[in-house]
């Protein structure tokens, strides 16, 4: 989800300030996705190393990530949408790991779709401690291969992703889901995440429509 310092900075407000108006994209990009079928949406939002940025900005975002878990886990509910939070989770303070514990438990059940939060995530730190587990495991080199080492991730349940969106005119992968995004397709666009609209998702839906996807065959 990038582009909300850039957004926040061409209107002279601070960086929480775009943080903020990129949460409230969340929640209409999430619904249009699910009307538009969409079963799993997995959003960046807090990377491994985004504890290099301003400590100000760090802690603001600890606290937003904390308040709008607890503020959208009954819209969530009330959606049917079950909320995954995936990253080195137990690196955080204990009020966020309590908020998410409990908005994690509370749409446990529902339905409709999966809505999934990278927080303090990394793909190669999701790698690394997969293979910690693969070896807490006391798996033998011959038993471990791709099957192995996907059971140990984050989110084994999901699906790898089809699509992969980079908004802000980012032309990389930025250690998102590296394991998992190996045959993504990918949609880029200037826009900056607080501007993204339901427009652009479409033309994200529509240009992936148009691929013909071989997985290396």
């Amino acid at each position: 989800m990038d582009g909300n310092r850039r957004w926040a900075r061409q209107r002279h407000l601070p960086a929480l300030a775009g943080h903020r108006a990129g949460a409230e994209t969340i929640r209409r990009t999430l619904r249009a996705a699910r009307e538009r079928g969409v079963e799993h949406l997995t959003l960046f939002s807090f990377s491994t190393e985004n504890w290099g940025r301003d400590s100000d900005e760090v802690g603001g975002l600890m606290r937003l990530l904390e308040e709008m878990i607890r503020r959208e886990t009954s819209t969530l509910v009330d959606d049917d949408v079950r909320l995954q939070v995936i990253g080195r989770l137990g690196e955080l303070d204990e009020r966020a790991q309590s908020a998410i514990s409990a908005a994690v438990q509370a749409t446990a059940r529902c339905t409709r779709g999966t809505l999934t939060i990278a927080f303090n995530y990394g793909g190669r730190a999701e790698i690394v401690d997969a293979v910690k587990r693969l070896i807490q495991d006391g798996l033998s080199a011959v038993e471990v291969d791709e099957s192995a080492l996907s059971a140990r991730m984050y989110a084994p349940d999901h699906p790898d992703p089809d699509l992969l969106i980079r908004t802000g005119g980012e032309l990389r992968i930025s250690n998102f889901l590296l394991w998992e995004v190996a045959y993504a397709e990918m949609w880029a666009t200037s826009t900056l995440w607080p501007d993204f609209s339901i427009a652009d998702l479409d033309l994200a839906l529509a240009s992936y429509a148009t691929r013909e996807r071989r997985f290396g065959r």
